[in-house]
């Protein structure tokens, strides 16, 4: 069966979905990977929707705990764990100092990879279970969706800010077909704007915007303390962006609450 005929946005976007999930891929199409990394809001949109469907269809029948470890789950298992491979090797990077590239080229995860990974998920854990006490209903799954959109925003912002570290790495390819971020987050704006109508309708006008402080700070801070960014950095600021995401929406789900 011959290939489909596909520009090459359509082609990068079944790049991204094959780079970023587990999910088949799609039939008759030739991915392209050349551009994936503006897409992978997208993927960060399917996620979100699938948590917050499995979060939504769970609620009549399980308790907040078992709610948030499905979603957890599901959530690692969509990635195949790419982005939390990320988290562990950028810390053990980050605590071995001068050998950073070498620390997160070793396959073998250190003290500070494990601790690191803990913390992201206790900080999600932490966030979903604080929302779930709140009886928010729905809006649980927009901050899912929220969280995974932002999470991949991220890398755009740091192969916007910082030289990629390794020339000859398996995610160079990032920056050498990068043609500007004004270019590259045109298809996350599509994104966002849709996203802050349907907040704005549901009650959260703008606390979904909340995920751009994290989104901008943690490739600035991971950037500046490695002097650039590497695929497990990129992978790194998904999963904590996701995470102090979902945290800045329980902080103000909290405080409106008690206003």
């Amino acid at each position: 069966m011959r290939p489909l005929t596909a520009p090459p946005w359509l082609r990068d976007l079944a790049g991204a979905w094959i780079f970023y999930t587990v999910l088949p891929a799609w039939p008759r199409l030739q991915p392209r990977f050349e551009r994936i990394a503006r897409f992978a809001p997208w993927i960060g949109l399917l996620q979100g929707l699938l948590q917050g469907l499995l979060w939504c269809l769970a609620e009549p029948w399980l308790p907040g705990g078992a709610r948030v470890a499905l979603v957890l789950a599901l959530g690692l298992w969509l990635t195949g764990g790419i982005h939390a491979d990320g988290v562990m090797d950028t810390a053990d990077g980050l605590a071995a100092g001068e050998r950073a590239l070498e620390a997160m080229d070793d396959s073998r995860v250190g003290a500070s990879g494990v601790l690191a990974l803990v913390q992201v998920l206790l900080l999600r854990t932490a966030a979903l279970l604080t929302l779930a006490e709140l009886n928010l209903g729905p809006l649980v799954a927009l901050g899912l969706v929220w969280a995974g959109v932002w999470g991949r925003i991220a890398p755009l912002f740091a192969m916007h800010l910082f030289p990629y570290l390794r020339p000859a790495g398996t995610a160079a390819f990032h920056q050498r077909h990068w043609l500007g971020l004004g270019r590259e987050l045109r298809p996350a704006l599509v994104l966002l704007v849709p996203l802050t109508l349907v907040g704005a309708s549901m009650g959260w006008p703008w606390q979904g915007l909340l995920g751009l402080l994290p989104a901008w700070l943690v490739p600035l801070g991971l950037g500046r303390r490695l002097g650039g960014h590497s695929g497990d950095s990129y992978g790194a600021c998904v999963e904590w962006v996701e995470s102090l995401t979902l945290l800045l929406l329980a902080l103000a789900a909290l405080v409106a609450g008690a206003g």
